[in-house]
C-alpha cells in the first residue's frame, strides 16, 4: 500500500537498532580523529545536533537568544556549567572530542579549526546542543524524496539571508538557511513532513525565489556544497544551525566553540523522539 501524501514510512525497531549503532561507531571513530567529514546522511533516524559551547556570564543571554528564536535555535540540551558529558542525549557523549570538527571564535573572529578541545575546556564552559535538518532528512527519504546533497554525497548548501532574528542583549544576526531542491509536488510534502519536526527546525521558512531572502548564487552557498538544480524543481529553504555563527560574530564573547557547518554530534535519540504528531 502507497504512503498517503505528506507521510513517511514508519521507522522500524531494526531501521531504529542499526542506525543507533551507526551514531555510536561514528563518534568512536570522530574521537579517534578517523573521522572529520561532514555527517548528512550517517546514522539515519537519529536526532543531530549543532554545537554552541559559552562561558557561564555569556550563556544566559544566548539561551534567551535561543528561547526568543526556537526555528533556528530549537534547543536539545543545556549542560550544567563545566559539565562535558551529555548523558541526555546519548551514551558516553564528550561534547570535546565526539563532534568531527570544532571552530574557535575568539572575540567575534573565527581564530582556529580543530578536531578536539581538551586542551580549551575550563570550569565554567556551558555547552548548547541545537536541533539540524539533517535529522529530518530520513523521514524525507523514507517518503520517497531524493535529497540532492545526499545523492551528491556532499554537505548541505547553506546561505546567509536577510532574514533578521530577534536579537538578546548581546546576540543578533540574520538568519542562516539550508537548502535542498525539489520538484513543487515534492516540495508540499516536504513541507508536511518537517512541520512535524520542530525540533530539527520545522517547516520550510521560504520557498522559490532566493532573493527575496537576499540571497543572490545558489551556485556560490556561503557554507557548505553547492548543487545542482534540475529543471522543474525549486529551491525549499529551512532555518539553520549555523545562524548562531552570525550572532556570535556579532556578540564578540571572549571565546565561543561550535561545531564547523555540517559537521555535527550525531546523538543516540531517534528523530521520531523529537517529533510531533
Amino acid at each position: 500500500m502507497s504512503q498517503l501524501a505528506g507521510q513517511e514510512a514508519p521507522l522500524s525497531s531494526n531501521h531504529y537498532e542499526a542506525a543507533l549503532t551507526q551514531a555510536r561507531e561514528l563518534r568512536n571513530l570522530t574521537r579517534d580523529g578517523k573521522f572529520i567529514g561532514s555527517t548528512s546522511g550517517f546514522a539515519p533516524g537519529i536526532a543531530q545536533g549543532n554545537l554552541v559551547i559559552l562561558p557561564k556570564d555569556w550563556a544566559d543571554d544566548f539561551l534567551v537568544f535561543c528561547q526568543k528564536n526556537p526555528v533556528p535555535c530549537p534547543l536539545l540540551s543545556v549542560s550544567s556549567p563545566g559539565e562535558p558529558m551529555i548523558d541526555l542525549l546519548g551514551k558516553d557523549i564528550d561534547i570535546r572530542t565526539d563532534v568531527p570538527e570544532y571552530h574557535i571564535f575568539r572575540n567575534g573572529e573565527l581564530a582556529e579549526k580543530t578536531h578536539d578541545i581538551k586542551d580549551l575546556w575550563w570550569h565554567d564552559m556551558v555547552t548548547f546542543v541545537l536541533g539540524c535538518s539533517f535529522s529530518f532528512e530520513d523521514a524525507l527519504i523514507r517518503a520517497g524524496l531524493s535529497l540532492r546533497n545526499i545523492d551528491c554525497q556532499s554537505n548541505v548548501s547553506m546561505y546567509r539571508t536577510n532574514l533578521a532574528t530577534t536579537p538578546s542583549q548581546y546576540f543578533s544576526g540574520n538568519m542562516v538557511v539550508t537548502m535542498r531542491p525539489f520538484k513543487p509536488a515534492d516540495a508540499i510534502r516536504a513541507i508536511q513532513i518537517t512541520s512535524r519536526y520542530p525540533k530539527s527546525h520545522g517547516a520550510p521558512v521560504h520557498i522559490g525565489n532566493p532573493a527575496d531572502i537576499g540571497i543572490k548564487d545558489l551556485s556560490n552557498p556561503d557554507f557548505g556544497d553547492a548543487v545542482p538544480i534540475k529543471d522543474g524543481e525549486i529551491p525549499v529553504f529551512w532555518a539553520c544551525g549555523v545562524t548562531p555563527q552570525l550572532a556570535i560574530i556579532n556578540a564578540k564573547p571572549p571565546i565561543a566553540i561550535t561545531h564547523a557547518p555540517g559537521k555535527m554530534l550525531v546523538t543516540d535519540i531517534s528523530n521520531e523522539q523529537l517529533s510531533v504528531l
